[in-house]
């Protein structure tokens, strides 16, 4: 895939997304968000791609934010196009089927902790610096950043990043649960790819049901949401991959999954 703002590539099965606008720290644009939706649609659909890695290039920034000549121009109708194509994409990287990590270097702010946050997993480095700016420009974020963050954190300290428009550096994104580890900044990809060689050795379906039930299930009352837990245990079950990890386990070998 040949894109103006991003380097897509497959190795061993992990498929990475790197954000390439290095002169602009990063920042998102409509063009970025178009290619970043374009790629993921094609690892989706790529059977040789087990789970995906989102970083930025360079160390300084992750996604430093959005474009703001962009946002500049945006009126009531334009605006709302604008988010709902941004939620589009988040909507997509948080329902893929495959794990999706985020490998958060330097600045990740405003869209960039949306990115972050709509990833599975987010691993940040040293230097890694989060938050919600949006207020600063008389704005809110828009790519799910004010009902993610808030699931993720608990709604005081959502409510507090969001309406002060502070910045916090990745010790207190991990203090606060934003964050999943944080790593010294020239371990961050070897970390990130070994976390998803990791979750991807084990059953593809398994981890596709997994992802599936704590997303729809988090919400629902646990009534509810144990019925779906039981229903996707029970699709496992009927999966070969069930019988293969089950009796690997028992004749004491490695399971050869192949997401039947």
């Amino acid at each position: 895939m040949a894109f103006n703002n991003l380097i897509t590539k497959v190795e061993s099965g992990i498929g990475w997304v790197i954000i390439n606008r290095p002169d602009k720290l990063n920042a998102l644009n409509r063009e970025t968000v178009n290619e970043m939706t374009e790629a993921f649609q094609a690892f989706l659909g790529d059977g040789e791609v087990k789970a995906v890695i989102l970083t930025g290039s360079g160390e300084k920034a992750f996604i430093a934010g959005a474009d703001i000549r962009e946002l500049a121009e945006l009126d009531l109708d334009s605006g709302k196009d604008y988010v709902h194509n941004g939620q589009e994409l988040t909507q997509l990287m948080e329902g893929f089927p495959k794990p999706v990590i985020a490998a958060v270097n330097g600045f990740a702010l405003g869209g960039g902790t949306e990115m972050a946050l709509s990833c599975h997993i987010r691993i940040a480095s040293e230097n890694a610096k989060m938050g919600q700016p949006e207020v600063k420009l008389g704005l809110i974020p828009g790519f799910g950043g004010t009902q993610r963050l808030s699931r993720l954190v608990g709604k005081g300290r959502a409510l507090e990043l969001i309406l002060t428009g502070k910045i916090i550096g990745s010790q207190e994104a991990l203090e606060i649960g934003l964050v999943n580890r944080v790593v010294p900044q020239e371990e961050l990809l070897s970390v990130c790819e070994a976390l998803a060689r990791e979750m991807t050795a084990n059953g593809p379906l398994a981890l596709q049901f997994g992802i599936e039930a704590v997303n729809s299930g988090f919400d629902l009352p646990m009534e509810e949401a144990l019925q779906l837990e039981a229903d996707l245990f029970g699709k496992c079950c009927a999966t070969g991959d069930s019988k293969e990890g089950t009796k690997a386990f028992l004749e004491k070998r490695k399971p050869e999954f192949q997401g039947k």
